[in-house]
């Protein structure tokens, strides 16, 4: 009991320190009283969230069904049906490796007072949050500390309901839990669109759009590169591995598979309507045995080589990306992948980019997440 008591003023009195710290630096609108429908925010890619303004009501609705109305005091009437959110919020609870990048891009690590764990987490300034206790880890989905939830004193929770959940014991404090789809989102854009559906609870709309608008001219200009070029014939791309005896990989309508086609590849389930499926080697085989190139992400100890996906599936070999060395390759304990790439299509696109067609990048680029494997 006494380890609860000491965990909850420990947090409660960083926390006092970080949103004072955040009514300073936020400048602005948070420091000279937000109005909720100040900057205009419509999202054009992301389909999981849409706003309506009314007098001093921003009206947000995700695609689950939950309704929220963001007003700038508790005096403020909100149309029935509507969740009450007075922002900006000052604390809150990130789920997800891709929420906690929306608070990355956004600088507002200072809002953020609870996360699930540290796994493929590479910000300094989050594990010195964590270290010092700033931020508590909360324990994973379906498996909730509800006394470090607590202590993390959340004004919002942000959840992806369509998980593990493990949500009902939560729900008991009272704390509002507002769902982020961005996960959910099937285009690369549309994923990073929803860094403009955090901006709008922490009060930082116009930096959310100045970021978004960055990503997609970034992005659309190094697409139109591609699409210039006009090749009858585009190189052809696999991607994912056997796990426990089946091979997971990304759909026809996933992003990535976007991506692939984006940066100007032909992806070998360009038919599939799904997101992602399990398949058995001989299916996927039959699919990728030609396939010019091969995208892998994993977590490995130190560099994988060839030598290392042979050893995990002899049959590798018989693909031709693998005989002619063209596998990608992202090591997720090396590189921020799940941690920052959400809000980073337009490298990964230019990654991809400089593998399908080197011409079109400058010289000497080096893919950030993935290159090909040596």
């Amino acid at each position: 009991m006494k380890h609860s008591v000491m965990i909850v003023a420990l947090v409660a009195t960083w926390a006092m320190v970080a949103c004072g710290r955040q009514g300073k630096t936020a400048g602005s609108e948070a420091a000279t009283g937000h109005d909720a429908t100040a900057v205009k925010v419509e999202p054009r890619y992301a389909t999981g969230f849409t706003v309506r303004d009314s007098a001093q009501v921003r009206l947000v609705t995700v695609a689950t069904g939950e309704r929220f109305a963001l007003v700038a005091d508790d005096t403020t009437a909100v149309p029935g049906g509507y969740t009450r959110v007075v922002v900006p919020i000052q604390r809150c609870i990130c789920m997800t490796a891709l929420q906690l990048s929306n608070f990355t891009a956004l600088d507002a690590h200072d809002c953020v007072t609870g996360i699930t764990g540290t796994k493929n987490l590479f910000n300094a300034d989050i594990l010195q949050r964590v270290s010092d206790g700033r931020i508590v880890k909360i324990g994973m989905e379906g498996n909730f500390d509800t006394e470090l939830v607590m202590a993390a004193q959340p004004d919002v929770i942000f959840i992806s309901p369509f998980k593990r959940g493990g949500y009902e014991a939560i729900k008991e404090s009272g704390v509002t839990l507002v769902p982020h789809l961005g996960y959910k989102e099937l285009s690369p854009l549309g994923q990073a669109e929803w860094v403009k559906f955090i901006g709008m609870f922490i009060g930082r709309e116009q930096l959310a759009n100045d970021i978004f608008q960055g990503i997609e001219q970034r992005y659309n200009t190094l697409k139109a590169k591609v699409d210039s070029l006009n090749s009858p014939v585009l190189p052809t791309v696999t991607s994912g591995e056997m796990h426990y005896g089946t091979w997971h990989a990304v759909g026809g309508k996933n992003y990535l598979a976007q991506i692939f086609r984006d940066a100007g590849a032909d992806y070998v389930l360009h038919d599939d309507e799904t997101a992602g499926e399990d398949l058995e080697f001989e299916k996927m085989y039959a699919l990728s045995a030609e396939a010019d190139y091969w995208r892998i992400l994993n977590s490995h100890p130190g560099n994988f080589t060839y030598d290392d996906l042979r050893s995990r599936e002899p049959r590798n070999e018989l693909l031709r990306a693998f005989r002619e060395r063209k596998v990608i390759y992202c090591n997720m304990q090396q590189t921020p992948y799940y941690e920052i790439t959400p809000v980073e299509p337009d490298v990964l696109l230019k990654d991809f980019v400089a593998i399908f067609h080197p011409e079109l990048v400058e010289p000497g680029y080096k893919g950030k997440y993935y290159q090909l494997l040596k």
